[in-house]
């Protein structure tokens, strides 16, 4: 029997397994490689893969690779599902451990956002507030933790976790990625340079802890994890995969251990910028004066009024700033954007 018989119980894929299965408990299944890399479905949309303990790791790192967090952003799932496959089919060799999430099967299978609530807000224990009690979602993003958690207590060192997501909206940087803040911690050149090898050349420094599942990891697990934000979503099977080459060639270099590629100009250095305010809805008196159909990273002059309530308003300071995730349609106390500005240097 087939590696791939064996963990997707003979569907065509890893993909066609997990929308079949979304919402069905799956067992435990091992399985080993022709080469002996040992390869462990963990559950549904959950993929363990660990190469024999006598193979290299060159770059002396372990990977956690997430996407379909937000079910409709189909383009990165695709792209792990690809290297799945090759990676079964013998195609290049497993050189580090590698955990592989798809992270809400029934979002992805219903090609929505989410099913109750928003699961990259229920990470970092925020699954168990009182409101999300009883939530799939919510139990979805705690079993991830944790099986995050017992992949890093195997593999402390060198632990990265890399969360693909496509944009809701258009963007005038089309490939971004958020870096998670930790106190005192900057970004490291190598890092830097993956993102670029990748595609990716605007960084945004994120100014406070979140719920994000990059920020669990980072703030937890003590991961380098980063938020990639790939392009714009489309529904399975209408991606253009030839415009995330970066980001596949990038990660299966990383998975086969191959060395680093240095950044040539013009795609050398990374655009950074910072957050300087983020937008919360403030209730029944918020009034928010973005448009809906605004890009990502457009910018607003000094004195442009941004938003607004009955007891305040925020106004775009002494230099132009720029607005990121713009969306009114949030609960009240969840962020509707935030405001960045260019940043000078990483100061690493």
């Amino acid at each position: 029997m087939k590696a791939s018989d064996c963990l997707f119980d003979a569907h065509a894929d890893w993909l066609v397994n997990t929308l079949a299965n979304c919402t069905n408990p799956l067992p435990e299944v091992k399985t080993q490689l022709p080469d002996g890399t040992r390869a462990i479905r963990r559950a549904v949309g959950v993929l363990e893969l660990c190469p024999p303990t006598d193979r290299p790791n060159p770059n002396h790192e372990a990977l956690i690779i997430s996407a379909g967090v937000h079910g409709n952003e189909t383009a990165p799932i695709e792209v792990l599902n690809g290297l799945v496959t090759e990676l079964l089919n013998g195609q290049w060799t497993l050189a580090c451990p590698v955990l592989l999430i798809l992270g809400n099967p029934p979002a992805m299978l219903a090609g929505d956002r989410f099913i109750d609530a928003n699961m990259n807000r229920l990470f970092h224990g925020a699954h168990g507030k009182e409101e999300y009690h009883g939530l799939p979602e919510a139990a979805r993003a705690q079993f991830l933790e944790e099986a995050c958690r017992q992949f890093a207590a195997q593999h402390p060192h060198n632990l990265c976790h890399y969360d693909l997501h496509t944009a809701i909206r258009p963007s005038r940087r089309e490939k971004f990625a958020l870096y998670p803040f930790v106190a005192g911690r900057e970004v490291p050149r190598a890092q830097c340079d993956f993102l670029l090898e990748a595609g990716v050349e605007t960084l945004l420094l994120q100014h406070r802890e979140g719920t994000t599942f990059s920020s669990f990891s980072s703030s937890v697990l003590k991961a380098e994890s980063f938020t990639v934000e790939l392009g714009k979503v489309r529904p399975f099977g209408q991606n253009d995969l030839s415009r995330f080459t970066g980001i596949s060639t990038a990660l299966r270099r990383r998975m086969s251990g191959l060395p680093p590629v240095p950044p040539t100009p013009p795609r050398d250095h990374l655009a950074v910028f910072e957050v300087v305010h983020e937008i919360i809805n403030s209730g029944d008196s918020f009034r928010f004066h973005v448009p809906d159909d605004v890009a990502n990273f457009t910018e607003y002059a000094p004195g442009t009024l941004i938003w607004e309530d009955a007891e305040m308003e925020y106004r775009v300071g002494h230099s132009p700033e720029s607005i990121v995730f713009p969306n009114r349609n949030v609960p009240v106390g969840q962020r509707v954007g935030l405001l960045i500005r260019p940043r000078q240097s990483l100061g690493a």
